[in-house]
Formats: C-alpha cells, structure tokens, sequence
C-alpha cells in the first residue's frame, strides 16, 4: 500500500492541475466572450452614431473614465463645455451625462416615474449602502423617506440638533484655540433622540422587514449622509475662505452684526449660546458663501438613474430602455452657460440681490437633489455648517499651512478633499 502512495498522490495532483486548467479555460473564455461582445457592441453603435441624430453625441467609452478616473469630475467638465448632453458606451448599454437643468428636471420630477436607481448603479452602490435610502428604489425608498421625513419635520429635533450644533462647535474652537496659542498646524478635515430609534420602533412591528442587516443599511446610509457631506463641504469652505481673505474678513464682519455678544464675555460657551435661530438666520452672505462651496464643491459630484422605459427628453433626444442618465453636479457648477462668464470664480455675491439670499432652481443648483428624492436635512446641514463656521470665524483667522499648493479631490461617491486641509489659525482681535 504505502509503495502506491506516490502514484496515487501524483494521479491526485494531475487532477487538480485539470479542473484548474479547465477553470482557468472557463474563466478566459467568458472574459474573451464579453470583450468581443462589448467590441460588436462598441463599434455597431460607433457606426451609426451619424445615422443615430436623436441620440446624444457619443464621446467615448467605458475606458475613457477608467483611464482618467483620478481626473474623473474633471473630465465630466470636458463633457459638459462640449455638449450640454452626451453619451459613453458601457458593456451592453449607453450612459447619458448631462449637465442641461430641463432634462434633469424631466428626470427627476416631470417623468420621474420613467427612471430609478437601476440595477447597474445598485450593484456599483450595494456593496457600500446595501439596501439604504441612498441606493433604495420603490417600497423601500418610500418606506425610509417616509419614516426619516417624520423625524426631520418635527421641532424638538430642531432644537435638540441646533444645542448639539453648538456644542460641537464650542468644543472645535477651543480645541483651535490651544492649535493656535501653540502655532500647531490643523487639519480641518479630521474635524444624534435619533434618527435609529424611529427605525428599531418600526422594527418591532415589522420584524421580517426590518431585520438587523435593514437597519444596518439605513443607518449607514444616514451617517454618511449626515457626517461625510457636512464635513466635506465645510473642509472645502474653509479652503476657499483662505484662498480669498477678502470673502474671509466680509464672513467674520456679518458674524460680528449678526450675534448680540458683550466684548468682555467673549468667550467660546457664551458666543456659541447667542447663535440662536435669530442670530443664524441673519447670516445670509455665510449663506451665500457656504452655497457657493457647494456649487463648486458639491458633497455628491455625480448621481444618476436609469431609464425603465423608453423616453423622449426635452431636447429632442430618445432615451432607450436600460439607459443611464447621469447628471454632473461637479461639472455644472463651472459652465458659463448656466452661471456666466465668472462660473470658475468663488463669488457669493452672485447668491444676494440687496443682501438677501436668493435661492436658485434645484435643477441647476442639484447639491441636494431635486424633486421626490430632495435632501431631508437640507436645513439641518446648512444650520449646522452655519453654526460651526460663524463660530471658527469669529475667534480665528485661517491661512493654509502651504498657500503654494491647490487642493486636490480623491474619486469617491463623495468630494473627499486628498490628503486633508492643513491650516494655521490665529486668534482674531475682536
């Protein structure tokens, strides 16, 4: 027996060898298969691109994003300044990108119910916010929207988050203070009942629904909403005002107008405890400097659906079943066709007719999103940015800690400033 040990261990091997050669054939195969299939794919639609005029201009592939994808709002950019609307060919379908506010509006209000999310963008978006309000569509999106909806309409959360607001905020600029008193360079980006507690109630009424991996994902998707926007967009806040000290100092004056505060109490806890409702609500050029971050610096850079039916856009342009419809919330906030010649410029002035904040449409200023599936906490995130800023303001001056270098992004699902937001803060004579 032991004499055949070898030749059955060799005739063990041998067959491994096989079922991995014959995996590894599989495997080659079906890549060779969907690469031939994405080229007859690529060329038929590249062949009738010319017959095709009711489709928008095809300006590439799939590879084009990959191979700038480091670049890839940067890119949408290039997009948009060629053609408002356009089109990249994806394995077995197209991808629209768009930064024209009529054919957002007709996706995501006038014939909302012709797109969703699409099973393309939740298998990119599943493994991350799994079956949360971000990548959710139908039962489930109404049931998280209407159940959020309740928490964030009602008043003692209102007053529960602005006291949470200021706290933090009080706490930040006394850890500032010690940064400053020592001349230690910061990172801004480092810089709740709750929401959970409405969905574990709902849980025990509707156990199959509402499992431990539901709320998981509800969770999830309302933390990054909440942390990962505000403290991106106020990181990208805090770059701009030292990148234009003028817009810094014009900040800090209507800070300084808008709080009644004693000079000789100056202090951290009895600022942050004067910023009430009133006070913030006067603050309409912080309103318009935060919003303007916004519009060059959107929390989400890109979102998109995917058409359910065939359709027909505004401009003319057929839209075919299983078509993803991109909108460029980066790239729109830089064409001069929707914010003039000065689009690239930081210019809150450009928010204010006589001092008074004036909203635009939500279909051309789409940080929020627009339509059914609009911002809840889109007061909330402003009351929030407001507070933590007004405070900063009014007790430092801020300057990068490098003024040579320009912040870059990182490609992600949100505009994640690269290697964070070094400053130096000094105390402001006030």
């Amino acid at each position: 027996m032991a004499s055949q040990l070898p030749s059955l261990a060799a005739s063990a091997g041998l067959c491994l060898l096989s079922v991995l050669a014959a995996a590894l054939l599989a495997v080659t195969l079906y890549i060779l298969a969907v690469v031939a299939s994405f080229a007859v794919f690529c060329a038929r639609e590249f062949a009738r691109r010319d017959q095709d005029r009711d489709r928008p201009p095809l300006v590439g592939t799939v590879f084009r994003q990959l191979n700038n994808f480091h670049r890839l709002f940067d890119e949408h950019v290039n997009y948009a300044l060629a053609h408002p609307t356009s089109r990249l060919v994806y394995p077995g379908h197209s991808e629209f990108y768009t930064a024209d506010p009529v054919i957002i509006e007709h996706v995501l209000k006038t014939s909302s119910s012709k797109y969703s999310k699409g099973i393309f963008n939740y298998s990119v978006m599943k493994d991350l916010f799994g079956d949360g309000i971000f990548a959710a569509d139908g039962e489930k999106w109404r049931h998280q929207r209407k159940l959020a909806s309740h928490e964030f309409s009602t008043k003692v959360l209102r007053e529960f988050s602005s006291v949470v607001f200021r706290t933090n905020a009080r706490k930040l600029a006394d850890k500032i203070s010690s940064a400053a008193t020592s001349g230690t360079i910061i990172n801004m980006q480092r810089a709740r009942e709750d929401i959970l507690s409405r969905f574990i109630i709902q849980s025990k009424t509707d156990p199959e629904t509402m499992n431990d991996q539901y709320l998981r994902d509800i969770v999830l998707n309302f933390l990054i909403a909440g942390k990962d926007t505000t403290g991106n967009t106020l990181t990208w806040f805090f770059y701009m005002l030292c990148k234009n000290p003028l817009v810094q100092d014009k900040v800090a004056l209507e800070i300084n107008e808008s709080v009644e505060w004693a000079r000789e109490d100056n202090n951290t806890e009895d600022f942050t405890a004067r910023l009430n409702e009133g006070a913030i609500d006067k603050m309409h050029y912080l309103h318009a400097a935060i919003s303007e971050t916004l519009r060059l610096y959107p929390a989400v850079p890109l979102d998109g659906k995917m058409a359910e039916e065939d359709d027909v856009l505004p401009n003319g342009y057929r839209v075919i079943k299983g078509d993803g419809m991109n909108y460029m919330i980066y790239a729109m906030g830089r064409m001069t066709y929707l914010w003039g010649e000065d689009a690239e410029d930081f210019r809150p002035e450009r928010w204010l007719v006589n001092g008074v904040f004036q909203q635009e449409s939500p279909y051309k200023f789409v940080s929020f999103n627009a339509g059914p599936r609009i911002c809840l906490g889109k007061e909330f995130a402003y009351r929030q940015m407001k507070i933590v800023a007004a405070t900063l303001i009014h007790f430092f001056r801020f300057k990068l800690a490098d003024e040579s270098k320009d912040a870059t992004y990182k490609t992600m699902f949100t505009l994640h400033m690269d290697k964070g937001l070094h400053l130096h803060a000094y105390r402001r004579s006030t």
